[in-house]
C-alpha cells in the first residue's frame, strides 16, 4: 500500500470512530429522555380528550334507529323530570328572582313586566290560562313564553306558585 492510502485509512477510521461515539451518545441521551416521559396517560386527561373529540350527536337510521331515538328522548325527559329546581321551593319570589326576572323585569322578548298595564289583557283570561301558558309555553303577538320559563326541571306547582306570586306583585 502506498503512503497516502494509509493516511486516508487512518483519517477515515477516525471519522467512523467519531461518528460511532456520537451515535452511542445520542442513544444514551435518548434513553434518559425516554425514562423521564410519563409512562401512562392520566385517566382524567384521557376522558377530557375523549369528550372533546367525541361526536356531538348520534345518528339514528331505520327502524332500530327510530327506537333508539325514542329511547334517548325518553331518557332525557326522565333525567330532566328527576331533577328538582331550586330545591323544590314553592316560593314564587325565589324562582322569579333566579329564573324569570331576566325577561320579566326588562321586558325582553315581549315579556310583560310587573306593571299593571302589561297585564291588563292577560288577567281577564284567568289564572288557569296563565298557569297553562307558563307551564306549556305560549307564542303570542307580542312575545314568546318558553315552557316552564326555560327550565324543564321546574314542577307544575313551582310554575303555578311563581305565576301567582307575579300576579300578587303587579304594581
Amino acid at each position: 500500500m502506498r503512503n497516502y492510502d494509509l493516511e486516508f485509512l487512518k483519517k477515515f477510521s477516525m471519522v467512523i470512530g467519531f461518528l460511532m461515539l456520537v451515535t452511542l451518545g445520542l442513544m444514551i441521551a435518548a434513553y434518559f429522555v425516554h425514562k423521564q416521559l410519563p409512562q401512562e396517560i392520566d385517566p382524567r386527561a384521557a376522558k377530557r380528550t375523549e369528550n372533546r373529540i367525541g361526536p356531538v350527536g348520534a345518528v339514528y337510521a331505520g327502524a332500530t334507529g327510530a327506537a333508539s331515538q325514542q329511547a334517548a328522548v325518553a331518557a332525557a325527559a326522565a333525567k330532566a323530570a328527576s331533577q328538582v329546581a331550586y330545591d323544590g321551593t314553592l316560593d314564587g319570589k325565589v324562582i322569579f328572582d333566579n329564573l324569570c326576572a331576566g325577561c320579566h323585569k326588562s321586558g325582553a322578548g315581549g315579556a310583560p313586566t310587573l306593571d299593571a298595564s302589561h297585564w291588563a289583557a292577560r288577567i281577564p283570561k284567568g289564572k288557569d290560562t296563565l298557569h297553562k301558558h307558563a307551564l306549556e309555553g305560549f307564542t303570542g303577538t307580542s312575545g314568546v313564553m318558553p315552557p316552564k320559563g326555560g327550565n324543564p326541571a321546574l314542577s307544575a306547582q313551582q310554575v303555578a306558585a311563581t305565576v301567582d306570586w307575579m300576579l300578587d306583585n303587579i304594581k
